[in-house]
């Protein structure tokens, strides 16, 4: 073999374990993303079940540490209880309603432990004249479990002392209110008629959405693949023909 021809052939298999590398590379990614996308199928299959099954006993105060996201969010749950009055919070939200807040109240049980319940959406002119008092005396909430929403949202952080809310962060919104034995996990309360005179607070508009983009990222990495091998095919011919 002539010194010419030596560099040529070491970088003809440098391409061709690039090209190797890379089309194993994507067509692993594509197979994970078709073991997330059965996985995304089968936690929504899961979700769904929770929202329409009939409602259960919230979880007591020591089944606690094991309430988790992925067992528990959505779960159709009732509780019964009182509501604390002057207690509420406001946390900003968009709804299909428009911008406003949801309007959280915690309710003591018998047993003296606290759940925030979200009562339902106020527009933002609410917050100047708020008028939608909880209910007196013992109550009875169903609605979806949720899970604590820990610290305020993308760039915008909860400030407790100015009452500006970004998340509901169950943990915060305890501290601030100085209450204890407060649950990890909030209701999303089931749409009811409203007792105010303006029909505030609207609940029952819990979005209950995944993002599932799994299959068309596997299409991406496999078209990938696809370009690899193809590069690789029309580089090898024309070796072939040069030859």
């Amino acid at each position: 073999m002539s010194a010419a021809h030596a560099p040529s052939k070491r970088r003809r298999w440098i391409a061709a374990a690039f090209a190797t590398a890379a089309f194993a590379l994507f067509i692993a990614l594509g197979v994970w993303q078709l073991y997330r996308l059965q996985w995304k199928l089968d936690l929504i299959s899961r979700v769904d079940a929770r929202v329409h099954a009939a409602a259960v006993d919230a979880p007591a105060h020591a089944q606690w540490p094991r309430v988790n996201r992925t067992d528990d969010e959505y779960r159709h749950i009732r509780i019964e209880g009182t509501f604390l009055p002057g207690h509420d919070t406001l946390v900003q939200a968009t709804t299909d309603l428009g911008m406003g807040y949801w309007l959280l109240t915690p309710l003591r049980r018998d047993d003296g432990t606290i759940v925030i319940v979200n009562r339902g959406f106020v527009p933002t002119q609410w917050r100047a004249h708020p008028g939608a008092v909880p209910p007196a005396g013992a109550v009875e909430v169903s609605g979806l479990l949720r899970i604590s929403e820990p610290g305020g949202a993308f760039l915008r952080h909860n400030d407790p002392d100015a009452q500006r809310w970004y998340s509901r962060d169950v943990d915060a919104i305890a501290t601030k209110l100085q209450l204890a034995d407060v649950a990890p996990y909030f209701i999303d309360a089931n749409a009811k008629p409203s007792t105010s005179a303006d029909g505030y607070p609207v609940a029952g508009i819990t979005v209950v959405s995944f993002y599932n983009h799994h299959l068309g990222y596997a299409l991406t990495w496999f078209g990938l693949a696809l370009l690899v091998a193809l590069g690789a095919w029309r580089a090898a011919r024309n070796e072939r023909i040069r030859t």
